[in-house]
């Protein structure tokens, strides 16, 4: 078993005022000159912070610390992005502590970015995340900000995040990102944005990046001339697609030597045509040899057949009586005999439909205790 660090006396809060930095992560495209600010910036922060006095005592490393530690990034650069991108981090927090904790609130320095977590009090081990957002329609160029989050369980602390992105004024986003929403996997998924460049009129797409098997897309010029040059940029999902939350950034990639790469949002939500309840089927104790039946019950969106029910460690344990005909719900009598050895029976069962390209899967769970 895993242990966990438990906090011990009382820290001494610094204030509002305190920044633990690492080195930020920077493109290509922001300057040298921006660089060696936002490191300065955040490098004399720590130092103001980390002394009292000019006795050499680290008081932010040694009373803050421990929150810092929760933090899986210390800083965030979202690097060059087009006008109107919709740019959302999101940044994993993890109580690695015994006691829970507490985010009382998060503080923005500017309007240019906002944050919320997920969660706000988080349990031993519990993970969560901050989403944040920076404001590229109302703000261009480098925009510098931060982010304070702020603790007061088990004790207080004030996490200072800083923020940066360098928002182009020639290329546009609409709408910032791919956002499907929650969608069925069979259907047809896509979705078109446009992209405009106002510069150069042999300005041009060479490539557009997914980075996601799962992803297809494409541009299509729709417009050059006067300096100006438009594309359609199409997104479609695959049905083969993972169920569950999908958020991944692709990238298109442009002849601009400076700043080649304008990085572009997709998320979804995707839905199974067909599930199953439950999920996970309990079946209690069991003694060996006892039998058990239960309904494990099958929705998709249209009519559909059950091929087959299979599993993969044990056998002579499950039967199943098949449903004769296609249906949208179809109802599987499933019975469970108990193995002669006690112990935890924790099996997969996977369900064949014909026309699917991946069966529909549950588990089923025992305890198996031996008889008195």
């Amino acid at each position: 078993m895993r242990s966990v660090p438990k906090l011990n006396g009382p820290l001494i809060p610094l204030g509002s005022s305190h920044t633990l930095a690492k080195s930020a992560h920077f493109t290509e495209k922001t300057t040298m000159q921006n660089r060696r600010q936002f490191l300065a910036q955040s490098v004399a922060t720590t130092l103001a912070t980390s002394v009292i006095g000019g006795t050499g005592i680290a008081v932010a490393q040694d009373s803050q610390e421990w929150a810092y530690k929760l933090f899986e990034k210390r800083s965030h650069d979202f690097g060059t992005v087009a006008r109107g991108a919709e740019t959302v981090y999101r940044l994993k927090l993890k109580n690695i502590y015994e006691q829970d904790v507490h985010i009382a609130e998060i503080r923005k320095n500017c309007g240019c970015t906002n944050a919320k977590p997920e969660k706000e009090t988080l349990k031993s081990l519990e993970e969560t995340y901050i989403a944040i957002e920076m404001n590229t329609v109302k703000f261009e160029n480098l925009k510098t900000s931060s982010i304070v989050v702020v603790i007061d369980r088990p004790q207080f602390a004030e996490v200072t995040i800083p923020i940066q992105a360098y928002i182009r004024r020639d290329v546009v986003l609409q709408p910032g990102a791919a956002q499907f929403g929650s969608v069925y996997r069979d259907d047809k998924n896509d979705k078109v944005l446009k992209l405009q460049y106002a510069g150069r009129d042999d300005w041009r797409i060479k490539d557009i990046k997914t980075n996601h098997e799962h992803i297809n897309a494409k541009v299509v010029e729709t417009n050059r001339g006067s300096g100006r040059v438009d594309y359609d940029v199409i997104v479609e999902l695959s049905p083969n697609a993972p169920i569950g939350a999908l958020r991944q950034y692709m990238t298109i990639v442009t002849d601009d030597e400076k700043s080649p790469h304008v990085p572009v949002l997709v998320e979804a939500d995707i839905r199974a045509d067909i599930s199953v309840d439950p999920a996970v089927v309990s079946l209690g104790t069991l003694t060996p040899g006892q039998a058990k039946t239960v309904q494990v019950v099958l929705k998709g969106r249209k009519p559909f057949s059950v091929e087959s029910v299979t599993c993969e460690k044990v056998k002579d344990v499950f039967q199943v009586r098949l449903p004769k005909n296609p249906g949208p719900v179809q109802i599987i009598p499933l019975t469970v005999t108990a193995p002669d050895t006690p112990g935890t029976l924790d099996e997969e069962l996977s369900v064949a439909i014909p026309g699917r390209a991946d069966p529909v899967k549950f588990r089923a769970y025992a305890k198996i205790v031996a008889r008195e």
